[in-house]
């Protein structure tokens, strides 16, 4: 069938037109993606090849993938080595570490139970800020100049020495929380999910109402799903419900992530499978009963 014909497929060439049409492609950033969605959960390592046949699906050029690999390698988020005669690749531990704290934010299940605690973290009095640059990382969001601000929720990433410098201050009550959302650029952020909704609403359109893809085809898709998904949800603070600004769309944006994600899987791991990368050794991301019974309805 060809891609007229395939409300799947054209739905993906949109998508992929759509990567195009944005400028300059940050190749290097697309292959993190891969990395951490889909070859960490088998082993970490990949082929050159494989990388190729994922990139080349995307219309991106070989000249450019290899330009991305370097650019990774020096940076030290992949290391390079040869298997016979083949090139293979695999995430450095810089950039593994890097990923495993993204990956809680873009696999989380919704948003983080709040305990009604609070931590300020302040910039010294000398206005050194760069000891705070990694403070959004850690769920902090800016309040002013040197200020942040984090309600503690469950599974909050430990601060340890991440902030050494920084005058730490920890309190368990505030007035009015719910004008928290203020003090963020929530409306640039909500704009981004309900993009993101309207995006990938043709693809979830046609693979509800019966049509499928190739093996490659998903493997391309759900690379741009996390690729574009990732982008917005380490923007947003990842804050508890109770601090969200009313009719919140993350939410429905995650769930539709979710459900495309899940009908998506199957082919796409058989994919891998094919191109001979070890079994994964975690389960599959975003799984649940109602996960599986979602994404099931979306390809019945």
């Amino acid at each position: 069938m060809g891609v007229h014909h395939n409300p799947a497929q054209r739905a993906l060439e949109g998508l992929i037109d759509r990567l195009h049409a944005k400028g300059r492609i940050r190749v290097w950033s697309l292959v993190i993606t891969m990395f951490g969605d889909a070859v960490v959960p088998r082993g970490g390592q990949v082929p050159l090849g494989v990388l190729q046949d994922v990139m080349g699906r995307l219309r991106i050029e070989a000249g450019a993938l290899r330009t991305a690999m370097s650019r990774l390698a020096s940076d030290h988020w992949v290391i390079r080595a040869r298997v016979g005669r083949n090139s293979h690749y695999r995430l450095a531990e810089e950039g593994r570490h890097a990923f495993d704290l993204a990956t809680r934010r873009i696999y989380s299940e919704g948003p983080p139970a709040w305990n009604g605690a609070w931590t300020v973290a302040i910039a010294p009095p000398n206005g050194d800020t760069d000891i705070l640059a990694d403070a959004t990382g850690l769920g902090f969001v800016r309040i002013n100049g040197g200020v942040y601000l984090r309600p503690e929720t469950e599974g909050a990433i430990r601060l340890d020495d991440a902030l050494a410098g920084a005058l730490i201050v920890h309190g368990e009550s505030a007035e009015h929380p719910e004008a928290f959302h203020e003090l963020w650029p929530s409306r640039d952020v909500a704009e981004a999910y309900r993009t993101l909704i309207a995006t990938l609403t043709p693809l979830q359109s046609a693979l509800q109402a019966g049509s499928g893809l190739s093996g490659l085809d998903a493997m391309a898709a759900r690379i741009l799903l996390i690729h574009d998904w990732r982008r917005i949800v380490l923007r947003d603070p990842g804050l508890p419900i109770e601090l969200l600004p009313v009719n919140w769309p993350g939410e429905d944006a995650r769930e539709l992530v979710r459900l495309l994600y899940g009908a998506l899987y199957d082919a796409s791991e058989d994919w891998l499978d094919d191109a001979g990368l070890p079994s994964p050794h975690a389960p599959q991301r975003f799984a649940g009963e109602a996960t599986a019974r979602g994404a099931q309805d979306l390809v019945s």
